[in-house]
């Protein structure tokens, strides 16, 4: 009966075999029948398409813009793999005029490589990285399918959903984190007929489990750094001094720029001169303020920033400093206006240039929770509830089902009938019971009362309704 996970079977003559299912294809999309030879992987895909109301006509959109493009994907984990990946895939994608392409979890194309007729040919589909190529943008494709199911997948010819990539064949393996097993993405090839042979799905595998070993391999050494540092530096903050090993993959990560992890932790991380340096909570929220305003802040600004009560004396904010200086070194912090010495690249203030871009997506990628919420500090409330209000707008604009449900299934959003209303009306008909139970009981917790939200009918238009969701308290 042939692998059902092969594309061609075995002495299949591709021209006959496209011609066929592009007449099921076509019957699908007129009709709902899925006709042989179409493949069950294929057809349960088709099926996920036409309830998320996916245009067999679409076309991709870019997401992501440089440069919020280049600054995501240096910072995104299948980053320090390229390497492996481009030496596995290189030779063989630019001798048969074939693509390498690697996406993020959502399938956002990150990388796009390969010989320049047959990039050109892809730049005019729209397979370019920042553009978005999962299945409920792009219906059924290699990439998109590969991380909506997690298994490897081939798509050949008219299996894909949308007429205009029918041309192209590709086949698509999903990279997970070797430890947590979170999937980060895909490692995809994509060409013509010539890749719907079993070989190339087995090669792709084998490649995703090569980036998957190497990173293994680059978070033992990252472990081994960290038990190096010694016991002493447990809680401390004291500045962690990385392998030679370590440090360079660092660099090559971040360049020049300090980096500040800030989300959905209370104590940061900060990466300066090759040092991770793991702040205090009151340390945390002078650097974030920092970052967020480049330009400087005088005691002042930075006092009313920091300290709910204003009468506390410029002394304390004064030895706060002199603290911070010591941990994280004299020349890393400047005065007069207090500034960083070097540029300093939060994951907040990407968050917030993904979403002023309208890449909702990846903003929604590297956001992992609310920033530094257990802090009071009045600068750092203000800063977090606008992050928030600006990313539940967008996600609410958006409608995105899949958006929508990772919003409502997060900490921060699991209590928040405005997106559990918007979830509700973005699914079909037979996916709405749970979001309509889950609001119904919320409008009983608020009383039967359902706040007025006013949704906006362009992305980017931000609702004026308060927000619904759980706040952190004023100051």
């Amino acid at each position: 009966m042939g692998d059902p996970s092969v594309a061609l079977p075995g002495g299949a003559d591709p021209v006959e075999r496209g011609r066929v299912l592009r007449r099921a294809h076509r019957a699908f999309t007129e009709d709902g029948r899925v006709e042989p030879p179409v493949r069950a992987v294929i057809a349960t895909s088709w099926r996920r398409c036409a309830r998320a109301r996916v245009s067999p006509e679409c076309t991709a959109r870019v997401e992501l813009a440089e440069p919020e493009l280049r600054a995501y994907r240096e910072r995104h984990p299948l980053a320090r793999v390229m390497p492996v990946v481009r030496e596995l895939v290189g030779a063989f994608a630019a001798h048969e005029a074939h693509l390498l392409a690697v996406c993020d979890a959502r399938g956002t194309l990150l990388w796009v490589e390969g010989e320049s007729g047959t990039l050109d040919r892809a730049r005019g589909l729209g397979f370019v990285p920042g553009a978005r190529w999962s299945e409920s943008a792009m219906g059924t494709n290699a990439p998109g399918t590969a991380v909506a199911v997690g298994e490897p997948v081939q798509v050949f010819g008219a299996e894909h959903f949308s007429r205009h990539v029918h041309p192209w064949t590709c086949a698509a393996a999903p990279v997970r984190h070797p430890r947590s097993g979170r999937l980060l993405g895909a490692v995809d090839i994509t060409g013509g007929d010539g890749l719907a042979h079993p070989h190339s799905l087995a090669f792709v595998q084998a490649v995703a489990r090569a980036a998957e070993s190497q990173l293994a391999l680059l978070d033992s050494g990252d472990a081994a750094a960290s038990r190096d540092a010694g016991d002493a530096e447990a809680g401390t903050g004291t500045p962690q001094r990385l392998s030679p090993v370590v440090g360079t993959v660092v660099g090559a990560v971040v360049g020049a720029v300090d980096t500040l992890a800030a989300l959905g932790r209370d104590e940061a991380v900060l990466v300066t001169d090759g040092r991770t340096v793991r702040l205090g909570p009151r340390h945390s929220e002078i650097v974030a303020l920092l970052a967020h305003h480049p330009q400087g802040l005088s005691g002042e600004e930075l006092a009313i920033g920091l300290y709910e009560n204003e009468a506390v004396s410029p002394v304390t904010l004064r030895a706060e400093m002199s603290r911070l200086r010591a941990l994280v070194g004299p020349r890393a912090l400047l005065s007069r206006p207090y500034r960083t010495a070097a540029p300093l690249e939060a994951d907040f203030t990407t968050v917030i240039r993904h979403l002023a871009a309208g890449a909702v997506s990846a903003a929604l990628a590297g956001y992992p929770g609310p920033l530094l919420p257990g802090s009071t500090a009045p600068g750092i409330v203000r800063l977090r509830r606008r992050i928030e209000d600006q990313a539940r707008a967008a996600v609410i604009a958006r409608a995105d089902a899949g958006l929508l449900a990772d919003w409502v299934c997060s900490p921060w959003g699991e209590d928040d009938p405005a997106v559990w209303r918007a979830l509700a009306g973005a699914l079909p008909a037979e996916g709405r019971p749970v979001a309509l139970a889950r609001l119904r009981a919320l409008d009983a917790e608020l009383g039967g009362v359902r706040p007025r939200i006013d949704v906006p009918a362009r992305p980017g238009v931000r609702p004026r309704s308060n927000a619904t969701y759980p706040q952190p308290a004023r100051s």
